[in-house]
């Protein structure tokens, strides 16, 4: 590049290029830059010397016209199409399954509203890379209902897949049941009834959910907010036998599900259907009372295994632990001195010199008010006298459930041959999985509540899609497991399957370093997914018009690609 004088006038800015011909140097003129800016010309003089260091010259050629997160995308995406999730939905490609794919990956990366995930799909407002990775388009929140309505119709072939790949003869299915609250009045599943989520002020749902013997989630199902537990269970069984055709499994459910009567009416009449459930408290105090057991039992054991006349064909497990006798004793004297505390107010009132409390009435229904918020009214005895209020404790009843604390009785249908005592405990104790579950699906990841539909199947819609997100976030967490705080060896050796299960070493080393082995960082879950979204697609744009815009991605830290290969993600 040559500066030719040019007398009067501004210099001459030539483009020039340099040749020998016949042993001479000679020049030619490939362009007058003559009208170029200054700061293009030196632009151009850095770039023909090879010069790039001045990063001011260089920066102010580009714009970064847009960002998006890009990583927790590509690693919730690689899941899904390494499970096969959008086959399972549907075989054939359409709009309808893209658009449930992205609720599936909108409830794991940022759980909201119908609309609020239609603007973060949508290009011109969209907070990640998800609909640009799914070729969405664009969409709005009609389009999503329109995919709910299509997903529910699709519901049992869905479960019946998932079924045949995680199910099988002789398996153990886990089932449990939660509620969810509900937001206005106009749907007819919303009912008032018990509310897990303590807010008896608000109608709610009941939903089941099914799983393995490890906890994954296979099949979903709603009630209206006043089903009892136990009325669920025939449908349960009817999906097991019908459709999902499994004629020998042993279904493990919680003993307020699994009543007698339900054994009686929906399991026992089938052949090859086992159950492992608990006793309920009443029936452990009628068979401790009828000698069916003896504390002297559990000197030099925690469980023991016996029979009874009044559960035939079954076996009953009996297990004492010790940690739970202490934490029972604990609960129960701090409920009652909270109680003994409000009764003490309310016999004060009745004593008080100004406007005393004297009414039989009203004495009652302060008395029961205060018990009934403690839990603890069959501890106590009172009376009302012309003096006011008496109560005292009734120390026979709170001895004859303390004698019992820690105590929880199995019953189960399985011989012994297939399933030892041990074994027994273990399998009803997987029922903390299904508990995992409803955490993850109602407040920790997915935030399946509160739910505002109000037709009856948008609302199954609703939490199918929640569970078919924490099926892809359960199998996320198994191949994340070792940059996670969970323990991948699933706990540590145990003395007893009764006692609590302790942490692998493994898992004791990564919560205290907060490194793994092989020193890389450990978070939880969502800290990761937090981590990935800053590996973004940058839209680029040069400032020469003539070059069109381009995407740049984030080059990941070595942590965060080895993150993203853990799941088969790729950038």
């Amino acid at each position: 590049m040559a500066v030719v004088p040019n007398r009067n006038s501004p210099p001459a800015v030539l483009l020039r290029e340099s040749f020998r011909q016949d042993g001479k140097v000679r020049n030619r003129t490939i362009a007058n830059l003559s009208q170029w800016p200054p700061h293009q010309i030196e632009s151009l003089r850095q770039v023909l010397k090879g010069d790039y260091s001045q990063m001011p010259v260089l920066a102010s050629s580009f714009d970064i016209v847009r960002s998006r997160p890009h990583g927790h995308v590509a690693a919730v995406l690689a899941t899904i199409e390494r499970l096969g999730l959008e086959t399972i939905l549907c075989p054939e490609s359409c709009r309808q399954r893209s658009a449930v794919t992205a609720l599936i990956a909108a409830r794991i990366l940022e759980p909201g509203s119908k609309l609020a995930t239609s603007r973060a799909l949508r290009e011109e407002t969209c907070h990640s890379s998800l609909g640009e990775g799914l070729r969405l388009g664009g969409v709005n929140e009609d389009d999503l209902y329109a995919a709910m309505d299509w997903l529910v119709g699709r519901q049992a072939q869905i479960e019946a897949t998932l079924a045949e790949r995680h199910l099988g003869e002789g398996t153990l299915v886990l089932y449990d049941l939660t509620s969810t609250y509900f937001e206005g009045h106009h749907c007819p599943l919303a009912k008032f009834g018990y509310s897990r989520d303590e807010r008896r002020a608000n109608p709610q749902i009941v939903f089941g959910v099914l799983s393995s013997a490890d906890g994954c989630p296979v099949a979903v199902e709603v009630f209206e907010g006043n089903t009892g537990d136990p009325k669920t269970v025939a449908a349960q069984v009817n999906k097991l036998r019908e459709r999902f055709h499994l004629k020998r499994i042993v279904l493990v459910g919680d003993r307020g599900m699994l009543t007698q009567k339900r054994i009686e009416e929906d399991l026992r009449p089938h052949a090859g259907l086992e159950w492992i459930s608990a006793l309920r408290t009443p029936q452990i105090q009628k068979l401790a009372a009828g000698g069916a057991f003896q504390m002297s039992l559990f000197d030099e054991q925690d469980l023991a295994e016996v029979t009874h006349p009044d559960y035939p064909g079954e076996r009953l497990i009996v297990c004492r632990n010790p940690l739970l006798v202490a934490e029972r004793a604990r609960k129960r004297g701090e409920l009652m001195e909270a109680a003994e505390k409000k009764l003490t107010e309310i016999e004060a009132a009745t004593k008080r010199k100004r406007q005393p409390v004297r009414s039989a009435e009203r004495i009652s229904y302060l008395v029961g008010k205060a018990l009934a918020s403690t839990k603890v009214e069959k501890y106590f005895r009172w009376e009302i006298t012309a003096a006011g209020l008496r109560w005292e404790r009734n120390p026979e009843r709170i001895e004859r459930d303390a004698a019992l604390d820690g105590i929880y009785v199995l019953r189960t249908s399985v011989p012994a041959e297939r399933l030892d005592r041990d074994e027994t405990v273990l399998a009803y104790k997987r029922l903390a999985a299904v508990e995992r579950a409803f955490r993850c699906l109602k407040s920790v990841d997915l935030n399946v509540r509160p739910i505002h539909h109000r037709l009856p199947d948008r609302v199954r819609a609703h939490v199918l899609i929640a569970m078919l997100a924490y099926y892809v976030e359960w199998h996320m967490r198994r191949a994340l497991a070792p940059l996670l705080f969970d323990d991948e060896l699933r706990g540590g050796p145990r003395r007893s399957p009764v006692a609590p299960a302790s942490r692998s070493d493994v898992a004791i080393t990564k919560a205290k370093t907060k490194r793994t082995a092989q020193d890389w960082p450990v978070e939880s879950f969502q800290d990761w997914l937090k981590d990935l979204a800053t590996i973004v697609k940058n839209r680029v744009q040069p400032r020469l018009k003539s070059i069109p815009a381009f995407d740049v991605t984030t080059r990941p830290t070595p942590a965060q690609q080895h993150a993203l290969q853990l799941p088969g993600a790729s950038l």
